[in-house]
């Protein structure tokens, strides 16, 4: 049986059949992951792309210049990207779990053109060492970022974030909708909860935490190379590991082992990666799901079709959760669209920054802005069995 030819019932009328033909025709396109409650908008997947003239890319570019500075006292570390226009706005970019604000270099090279770029390491990862008594929730990260909005002078941002960086930097648009002028994220770390080893750097992960095999697994893990873990990561987190420069694995296994010798990254890893897991399992007015309606500013929602870590079927529930969101979808390609399709990213960023599509009024339904604190911020104890071996990146 096909749509186009539904069974007859006996009295049924011409028009009555025809809706019927129509109903089935639309039951069958619709993927099974399209929210009911929230039918597609016709402009969802309207994005403009500037076509503003944009430097060369340069792959040979190191990352750019950083320096710590304090945040209520906080050492953050972070990077920073000049315009070549003085007065212009400036971008704010947030890194995923296992890594850094150097993961924008191509990205914040392209939009420096039209924006000042600060690339941000948050606390326990990059160069940024967590504060004695750092929570590692979802809700401490986002204070964080705040207080470092705040202190630029409060002047609205073009906010970016990339895996964990997009759930902390959806939260802060949600929460201080006055600091944000538009909000991007790429593969943003929705509650995804599959069970998947491709979801894992190395498949002998999972081993490490069973009896007597477990010590073993463990040792072979720790006994990995930093380029042998950098080569995983890439593996994990981009769909053509081969086409990513020499130099860029290099400096990525320089990081990796340069983390290494520190006491904080491994834990911090592991217990932010926790508490994004129990953040995930929050229900109700809690729920990421809630806090999404509630963002104002126009936001771009980009995700690779091969997206291993957060799967490419969390896309549309997420874009049209967000009143005022639009889609890219980019093939061929992995987690980090920005470091694999910069160009593509770029584009869009400036079409948005330069064409906000008008606001939705559906965000008048959620118009108080979300106060951090109702969110879970239980402090996360643990080791450091993720850290260290680098198996999960978000």
């Amino acid at each position: 049986m096909t749509p186009s030819n539904p069974p007859r019932a006996t009295g049924q009328s011409q028009a009555a059949q025809r809706q019927a033909t129509r109903g089935a025709a639309r039951a069958l396109r619709r993927p099974s992951f399209v929210p009911r409650r929230v039918p597609p908008r016709p402009d969802l997947t309207w994005v403009p792309m500037s076509d503003a003239a944009l430097p060369p890319l340069d792959l040979n570019q190191r990352p750019w210049p950083g320096r710590t500075i304090r945040v209520d006292g906080t050492p953050i570390h972070v990077r920073e990207t000049p315009a070549e226009n003085p007065d212009a706005e400036t971008a704010v970019y947030l890194h995923g779990l296992a890594g850094s604000a150097s993961n924008w270099t191509d990205l914040a090279g392209l939009l420096r053109v039209q924006m000042s770029g600060v690339a941000v390491d948050l606390p326990g990862f990059g160069r940024s060492a967590p504060p004695d008594g750092f929570r590692y929730t979802p809700a401490a990260h986002v204070r964080t970022v705040v207080r470092l909005l705040e202190s630029r002078g409060g002047r609205p941002v073009h906010l970016l974030g990339n895996s964990f960086g997009g759930l902390v930097a959806s939260i802060v648009a949600a929460a201080r909708p006055d600091l944000v002028a538009t909000l991007t994220l790429i593969s943003p770390a929705v509650p995804d909860l599959r069970p998947s080893p491709d979801r894992l750097a190395d498949p002998r992960f999972p081993l490490s935490y069973l009896p007597f095999v477990g010590k073993p697994v463990r040792r072979a893990l720790a006994a990995m190379t930093p380029l042998a873990r950098a080569e995983q990561m890439m593996r994990l987190c981009f769909a053509r590991p081969d086409r990513v420069p020499k130099h860029r694995l290099e400096e990525a296994a320089a990081e990796i082992a340069r983390l290494g010798r520190t006491s904080w990254a491994g834990p911090a890893l592991d217990r932010t990666t926790t508490a994004m897991i129990r953040f995930w399992l929050t229900r109700g007015d809690r729920s990421l799901w809630r806090v999404l309606p509630r963002v104002a500013a126009p936001t771009l929602v980009i995700w690779g079709t091969e997206d291993r870590l957060m799967s490419a079927r969390k896309a549309l529930r997420t874009a049209t959760a967000l009143p005022n969101g639009r889609l890219l979808m980019l093939p061929f390609t992995g987690h980090v669209a920005q470091m694999e399709r910069p160009v593509l990213v770029a584009k869009a960023v400036l079409g948005m920054v330069a064409n906000p599509w008008p606001t939705s009024p559906q965000v008048e339904k959620h118009s108080a802005a979300l106060d951090v604190g109702r969110l879970a911020d239980t402090p996360v104890g643990g080791g450091d069995g993720w850290g260290r071996s680098g198996d999960m990146a978000l």
